[in-house]
């Protein structure tokens, strides 16, 4: 199924099947500020191991959350004063930030070093929908079979389309990375030079 969305003001009946879906345990397709990604319900197990076999990855395979702002952000990392300034100066915005997983995380998510990737996407459909969610959705990258992030949902490939419960169109994106910065430390360590500038924390 094919839900066409409002890039500015997604549709409520949209966002309310979308979000039904996930809380189902679906798989979705939906676009961020940097790509299309898979995206599932934090708090659904089976889901997440759909999401594992779908990318054909080991389970521990660092993935990011979504999160429509940094209100709840203590529930699901543990963020130091100078991390959480970092997240509030540059986020909604192209970046992944590294912190130490929180306790309500699924172990199955946790890097081996414990810590979880923590996104605000500067999108108004992907913060709509975890808003709606009520709890983070677990984010991965969609990948056409160059291997390359895929930013124009019409050239998502039949076999993909065919193992997802619902695919939300947001028309094409921009092709860019996110910016991966380590926030675990005493130091931040940028570990992808991505779209987000990354002068602040050098």
């Amino acid at each position: 199924m094919i839900i066409s969305i409002n890039t500015e003001n997604p549709q409520q009946k949209h966002l309310t099947k979308i979000v039904e879906t996930l809380l189902d345990g679906g798989v979705i397709i939906y676009p961020t500020d940097t790509s299309y990604g898979y995206g599932v319900s934090l708090m659904n197990k089976d889901a997440i191991d759909k999401l594992y076999n779908l990318k054909n990855q080991q389970k521990n395979k660092f993935y990011s959350f979504i999160l429509p702002d940094l209100k709840k952000i203590t529930e699901y990392a543990q963020v130091s004063d100078y991390a959480f300034k970092a997240l509030k100066y540059h986020l909604p915005g192209p970046y992944t930030f590294v912190l130490p997983a929180a306790r309500v995380i699924p172990k199955q998510l946790w890097s081996k070093r414990k810590t979880v990737g923590i996104r605000i996407p500067d999108n108004n459909i992907s913060i709509s929908i975890a808003k709606e969610l009520g709890h983070p959705i677990v984010n991965t990258t969609v990948l056409d079979k160059r291997g390359e992030g895929v930013f124009n949902p019409d050239l998502i490939d039949k076999e993909t389309a065919s193992k997802i419960d619902l695919i939300v169109n947001g028309g094409i994106i921009t092709p860019r990375l996110s910016s991966v910065v380590d926030l675990t430390k005493n130091s931040p360590e940028i570990i992808r030079e991505g779209a987000g500038p990354t002068d602040w924390f050098q």
